[in-house]
């Protein structure tokens, strides 16, 4: 099962994105090229296969790394 992840965009080169996952410290590179739109700093993006798929209102993104956080701390209980 592949799950995609939102991410917030810490730097930009090229088509290449370097970003933050959640408040872990991880961080991982993303491709830029399938977006429609020219994302900037510090926008979230949702990512599958190390592509950017598109960018979230962070809002949305929030509420999907809560239920992502919830998720795990279920999982770690079982």
């Amino acid at each position: 099962m592949c799950l995609a992840v939102p991410v917030r965009i810490e730097s930009i080169e090229n088509e290449m994105a370097v970003c933050s996952v959640g408040e872990s410290g991880t961080t991982l590179k993303a491709s830029l090229m399938l977006l429609e739109e020219e994302p900037q700093i510090g926008d979230y993006v949702i990512v599958h296969a190390g592509f950017a798929l598109r960018i979230l209102d962070p809002q949305e993104a929030q509420e999907s790394l809560q239920i992502l956080r919830e998720m795990a701390q279920v999982g770690q209980v079982v």
